[in-house]
């Protein structure tokens, strides 16, 4: 893997949990040292924060989070003087306007002549009240950076929709874990199969559509109703519970899992299925070999899911998950093609590792 010479300083909102073997990796390939400044999530949002990591340092400031929705915002006390003593060669920042302390982190690495790169999902179009000038203000922001990384083409094209120059804008695809050293798993001969296992493994939360799922389910025609496994915990796990008991009874609830406890749903699963937003789960179910149902959210399936090993649906519908189903579960030697593929496809190409290479390939550039 390549390697980055300087001293990296890079800001995140929150540093989650998950985000660990990214941000290890990123910082063993940042030879002159990562520090890393984050602050703690809002308590609705259940998100686990790395407290340390092995290859690179953690600063904990305290974020101020201000309002909710579409009027949210968050001031990150602390961050200037975490600045100053990091004093980083470069800069990487959460391309979100939102956070009212990232144009004086910028105007900081100016004063120095630093780059400074964009990290973002992307700039949908905006629409509504003062639309036009909330755009511009939004092509003001990013124009600020003097390179942008995304997660997905779809993000690609919404910065260069702003005006920004496309050969500096890198495509790293977001991936959670690395390569698989596991072998691809060995599933029953199709014709075996009487009866497939649906697997949905995540944070049980309203947003997840897992009350879709189980209705899609219990529409299938009987010979194709699959044994249905719900991995994970959460505030909406009593009220699925209840309707699971009408409308599925067979659901099964693992609760939260992990390790080789979780690894063994995923080789016992024949399809994984993620009704609602989310998606962490996507690559680690891909990596056991399983074709994926998902909707459509962000666009950063857009590049996980093709038609080789999945299928990506509108969200929130019932009558697509159910057509979608019903059409994966009619063809299991599709499905085991289909998973084989989604092996490959994490292992070749959207992992930790080729995520770190392009962020290492951006930060060479951006010094240039």
């Amino acid at each position: 893997m390549n390697t980055f010479p300087g001293k990296v300083g890079l800001i995140q909102r929150v540093l989650p949990h998950y985000r660990k073997p990214f941000f290890d990796a990123l910082g063993k390939a940042c030879t002159g040292g990562l520090s890393i400044f984050s602050g703690s999530p809002r308590t609705v949002e259940g998100i686990k924060p790395v407290d340390e990591l092995d290859h690179a340092q953690i600063t904990q400031g305290k974020n101020l989070h201000i309002f909710r929705g579409r009027l949210y915002t968050c001031i990150q006390l602390g961050l200037m003087n975490w600045l100053k003593t990091c004093d980083p060669d470069i800069l990487i920042v959460e391309a979100n306007p939102r956070y009212l302390r990232t144009p004086f982190a910028i105007r900081w690495m100016r004063k120095r002549e630093r780059p400074v790169i964009g990290w973002g999902l992307g700039a949908p179009p905006i629409s509504g009240p003062l639309a036009s000038l909330r755009s511009q203000s939004r092509k003001k922001f990013i124009q600020r950076f003097d390179t942008l990384i995304t997660y997905s083409k779809t993000g690609a094209s919404e910065y260069a929709h702003l005006e920004f120059p496309k050969e500096r804008i890198f495509i790293a695809a977001n991936a959670v874990t690395p390569p698989p050293t596991h072998p691809l798993p060995e599933r029953p001969n199709p014709e075996e199969v009487h009866k497939a296992q649906v697997l949905f493994v995540g944070r049980l939360q309203e947003r997840k559509k897992l009350d879709n799922l189980m209705t899609a389910c219990s529409q299938l025609p009987e010979a194709l109703q699959p044994n249905l496994v719900i991995v994970g915990d959460g505030p909406d796990r009593s009220r699925l519970a209840k309707i699971a008991e009408k409308i599925y009874p067979g659901t099964i609830f693992t609760g939260a899992l992990y390790s080789e406890n979780l690894a063994k749903q995923f080789r016992l699963a024949d399809l994984f299925v993620l009704p609602g937003t989310g998606g962490l789960a996507i690559q680690q179910a891909m990596s056991y070999g399983l074709p994926v149902i998902a909707a459509q959210a962000d666009g950063t399936q857009a590049d996980l899911l093709r038609e080789a090993n999945g299928w990506q649906i509108p969200a929130d519908d019932i009558t697509a998950l159910k057509n979608t189903l019903e059409k994966a579960l009619t063809d299991k030697t599709a499905l085991r093609e289909m998973g084989a593929e989604s092996y490959r496809i994490v292992s070749e190409e959207i992992n930790v590792n080729q995520m770190v290479r392009v962020f290492i390939e951006a930060l060479n550039q951006s010094q240039s």
